[in-house]
């Protein structure tokens, strides 16, 4: 395994169980992030805008901005975009709600990574996860 893509599991893994926290409690969460520091450090990354209820797409806009800022400057080495989405299942072709994991590194790597999740009576439970190749649009390529 690579270096940019272990240190995108390390970030993904520790970005992920927030998500589940609020699926699990709230039923529903706002978009949010995490990213690794140069100095190897994580940071929990939020948006908002001012609005109470803001739209998702407009968080994951002001979040992908407040990355690509922060990488032109050089403080990440990755960053971890988390946002709820419907998805087709690759194994079934059905429609299932999962959290999705943009991961970008500064050396090149980008995966989207996804868990098809269904929630009953607070119960969360997870199906097969798949990723696809990512957007790389975080770190400008020199």
């Amino acid at each position: 395994m690579t270096k940019s893509k272990s240190e995108c599991e390390n970030l993904m893994n520790a970005a992920l169980p927030f998500a589940e926290q609020m699926l699990r409690k709230h039923g529903e969460f706002f978009p949010y992030g995490a990213a690794l520091k140069v100095n190897g450090e994580i940071a929990s990354v939020a948006g908002y805008d001012g609005r109470e209820q803001p739209l998702s797409n407009d968080i994951v806009r002001l979040l992908k901005d407040g990355f690509v800022k922060a990488a032109k400057s050089g403080e990440y080495k990755a960053t971890a975009l988390v946002y709820g989405v419907k998805v087709v299942l690759p194994s079934t072709g059905k429609k299932s709600d999962a959290i999705a994991v943009s991961l970008n590194h500064r050396d090149k790597y980008s995966v989207t990574v996804f868990f098809p999740y269904q929630l009953s009576n607070g119960q969360l439970s997870f199906g097969d996860v798949f990723a696809q190749k990512g957007e790389a649009d975080v770190f400008s390529s020199k």
